[in-house]
């Protein structure tokens, strides 16, 4: 993913889920929470930070979310919770589950770098409301949303 965005990337300590995250009628974790803990541990050489979890997250107007960004901002989180097989009642497949999470990491990075849902189906920055979108659409960016990436990330790097 990083030849994708042409950026050097690098593995942190995990940062602990905020307890209060938490959203108990739900059983789920409001991701705006943990993008604000994430805030605060951006390393101050980085362009931007993804965090990959576990937990199966929402916002408070939808059922569920793959991943939140902030648009034109710093931190994305992306869930394997519903990129998983098995969450459908399905066997395990390690190479489908990788395959979604690059493109949930890309789709989300893109958001940081300002970029909105796009209306092509073979660009990853298309809308996915279901896993079956997220396996059916594009797996890179279109001409025109990596010209916007590339754009706003020399524009990040000269700050």
């Amino acid at each position: 993913m990083g030849e994708c965005l042409m950026a050097t990337t690098r593995t942190m300590p995990p940062i602990p889920v905020p307890i209060e995250s938490f959203e108990v009628r739900r059983n789920q974790y409001y991701s705006t929470k943990i993008l604000k803990e994430m805030l605060g541990n951006v390393p101050k050489d980085a362009l931007k930070l993804l965090g990959v979890t576990d937990k199966d997250l929402c916002i408070p107007i939808l059922t569920y979310v793959f991943g939140e960004a902030q648009v034109g901002g710093t931190a994305a989180v992306v869930s394997l919770a519903r990129l998983r097989q098995e969450h459908y009642g399905l066997a395990p497949d390690p190479s489908l589950l990788l395959e979604r999470l690059r493109k949930e990491s890309l789709h989300e990075l893109g958001h940081t770098f300002g970029l909105v849902h796009c209306p092509s189906r073979d660009c990853v920055m298309y809308l996915s409301n279901t896993v079956v979108d997220v396996d059916t659409r594009g797996r890179d960016f279109c001409r025109g949303c990596e010209t916007v990436v590339a754009s706003n990330t020399a524009t990040e790097r000269r700050r």
